[in-house]
């Protein structure tokens, strides 16, 4: 008899927009001294940085099928958003993250709709409202000094405007130690009108 790996029946998924590598390392080359200063800080992997529209929790895996349709059809029915990441801010001292900067009507549109179709799909999650940022770094409780002033450093930062060019349903899994939340694109929709 083969012992199989038993399958997760649920998985925690979020739909949100990626900067593309350029914009990412450029955001990373300014984080540089943020890196060496604050290095017990956890950073989340620059693979991992992306912009949330709508975080829908902990799903059954048979939920994802449903969604993956609905998606495919309001990214083909929308055109990309011009972006960009654009200085740094802190929530509670314990997460720093880059703004947002561009078409944010667009983006708040985006997000609203994702929500709505994830309800009509029959996805009920506790939707915060949207405050476009891309996460940096968490802090423990002893460290949440250092917060402030990662952020400070990130104030004049201002990166090169980008397209966003994909709809993206992402399943994460949490693990221990550093690194500790890892994502995965489940799938990823071009919008429509990308070349």
């Amino acid at each position: 008899m083969t012992d199989h790996p038993q399958q997760p029946s649920t998985v925690r998924v979020f739909v949100a927009l990626a900067p593309p590598d350029d914009a990412k390392d450029e955001l990373a080359g300014a984080l540089r001294p943020a890196y060496e200063q604050y290095p017990h800080l956890r950073w989340n992997r620059i693979e991992d940085w992306h912009i949330t529209l709508a975080f829908l929790g902990e799903l059954p895996v048979t939920a994802v099928p449903l969604l993956r349709p609905a998606l495919a059809q309001l990214a083909a029915s929308r055109p990309p958003l011009n972006l960009g990441l654009h200085g740094g801010g802190h929530f509670d001292e314990r997460l720093l993250w880059s703004g947002i900067q561009g078409d944010l009507g667009g983006l708040h549109l985006l997000a609203a709709d994702v929500r709505n179709l994830a309800r009509a799909c029959g996805v009920t999650f506790q939707g915060r409202p949207l405050r476009p940022h891309l996460t940096l770094a968490r802090a423990r409780r002893s460290e949440q000094a250092d917060i402030p002033s990662a952020a400070a450093g990130l104030a004049d930062f201002v990166g090169h405007p980008w397209q966003a060019d994909r709809l993206h349903l992402v399943g994460s899994n949490i693990g221990r130690g550093p690194g500790a939340i890892r994502y995965r694109d489940i799938e990823a929709w071009p919008f429509g009108g990308t070349t």
